[in-house]
């Protein structure tokens, strides 16, 4: 893999961080609706942590990186957060380790790995009312661009708008894990926070981008 391909994926990853700590107030006051408010909290702890430990992170290619990232978020995030993300990053590094090259496609690769492993370490699906039912079609699409000769920017924009779309759309679902399932019926009616936290993430990087 190039440098540049390291340097686009510090990017992301210092912009994830960099965002969950901005809006840990935002983020906490949407989980506090019918979860038990603490994903601001403990979002913002893990990745202040990635930033903390940046300059001393492995840097031997791609997939040590992540790795890096994986076992700094897992120290330091409590709740279920913690074992989440963390298993996404690790799920992506191993999946790095077989790539030539970070392009499109190798990071729909990433993110399914990704998202394989939330969903088995959190015991959840699609239709769960999770961030999964931001992050999985939004991947679909971007995959979908992809594959139908999109220009990068043009891509990125749909894997965006894809994400937002998705995440609000959460407000039509029935909790059905984590804290939030314990409200029933009362969970419809506000999205998902975890959803909507994927949305300004990815937003924010897809925003950014050409001022990486």
């Amino acid at each position: 893999m190039t440098a540049t391909d390291l340097a686009d994926v510090e990017y992301v990853v210092r912009t994830l961080a960099q965002t969950a700590v901005d809006q840990e107030k935002e983020f906490g006051d949407l989980d506090a609706v019918v979860g038990d408010g603490d994903l601001g909290y403990s979002l913002a702890r893990g990745f202040e942590k990635v930033l903390a430990d940046w300059d001393n992170l492995k840097r031997d290619d791609v997939a040590t990186f992540l790795q890096q990232v994986a076992v700094a978020i897992s120290s330091r995030i409590g709740g279920t957060s913690g074992p989440l993300w963390g298993t996404a990053f690790l799920r992506a590094s191993m999946t790095a380790k077989s790539l030539d090259t970070i392009d499109g496609t190798a990071a729909v690769a990433m993110l399914r790995a990704a998202t394989d492993g939330i969903k088995a370490r959190g015991n959840a699906d699609l239709g769960d009312k999770t961030l999964l039912d931001a992050l999985v079609p939004a991947t679909d699409e971007l995959e979908r661009q992809i594959q139908s000769g999109a220009g990068a920017a043009e891509a990125r924009a749909a894997f965006a708008k894809t994400a937002r779309e998705c995440a609000d759309a959460t407000s039509k679902l029935e909790a059905r894990r984590g804290r939030a399932s314990y409200s029933g019926e009362r969970s419809i009616g506000s999205p998902d926070a975890g959803a909507v936290a994927v949305a300004i993430i990815i937003e924010r990087i897809v925003s950014e981008w050409s001022n990486r």
